[in-house]
């Protein structure tokens, strides 16, 4: 059960974060939240598809083809240039605080830590803060993906809204033949229907350009591609146990 509290250099002055990676750490998943804002640098390297969840559309980076299967990951490793954002943030989290800020209260974004997280450690990993209380390196990265996960959501709503209004959400039939005797069939995934996407009226093209969310959509599409990686991978680990 998760245990979050409001980060701060006298509490946590000893705290540290383990960044390996394996099952015991919770990152044996098929599929994690994907955001715009990091659209660029996932494209590179996982597929990107949408899926609905509580009558809202969200992006998701594919990393296996089961619940519980993540072809990225090999002994302690994230075999990927890129981390996706949910992935690299750790056991932090971006919460608010109402502060008095010129006379005004305002709700302020602040840095909450899970300590209940696997990833907690007072003996091993990298340190939160510095010996005098400062940010370590690592902090400030992590500051940085928590925003970029902040502005995403936001973005998002409003990004893949619409697409959904221009209907270049379209559902995507996944089934693939991986060898002889495995087959793989994933539901209930969408993504950016080309021929809709190719066909759009001017006036939707430039409104979509106008917002920004052009470049998005060819991100998503062009990601497909990296579903030939994640077959790869997966028939090979497939021969790994046929020939053990």
């Amino acid at each position: 059960m998760a245990q979050y509290e409001l980060l701060n250099n006298i509490k946590h002055k000893d705290l540290r974060v383990v960044t390996r990676f394996g099952r015991e750490y919770g990152d044996e998943i098929g599929m994690v939240a994907a955001f715009p804002t990091e659209f660029a640098e996932l494209q590179r390297e996982y597929p990107i598809f949408f899926r609905k969840d509580k009558d809202e559309w969200q992006a998701v980076a594919l990393l296996g083809f089961e619940r519980n299967e993540n072809l990225f990951l090999h002994e302690g490793r994230w075999n990927a240039a890129y981390l996706p954002g949910v992935v690299a943030k750790g056991p932090f989290l971006i919460g608010f605080q109402e502060q008095r800020i010129d006379g005004e209260v305002r709700r302020e974004p602040v840095i909450h830590v899970d300590m209940a997280h696997p990833r907690i450690s007072f003996g091993e990993g990298e340190p939160v803060f510095l010996s005098h209380g400062g940010h370590s390196a690592y902090l400030e990265h992590v500051s940085t993906v928590l925003r970029g996960i902040r502005d995403g959501v936001e973005a998002g709503r409003a990004m893949f809204a619409a697409f959904e209004v221009a209907g270049l959400i379209q559902p995507m039939k996944l089934d693939m033949q991986l060898d002889e005797q495995h087959r793989v069939s994933l539901a209930g995934l969408h993504g950016i229907d080309q021929e809709r996407l190719a066909a759009l009226d001017a006036a939707t093209l430039h409104e979509l350009h106008r917002a920004g969310y052009l470049e998005g959509a060819f991100l998503v599409q062009s990601s497909l591609h990296n579903l030939r990686r994640l077959m790869a991978e997966k028939q090979r680990r497939l021969r790994v146990v046929a020939e053990a």
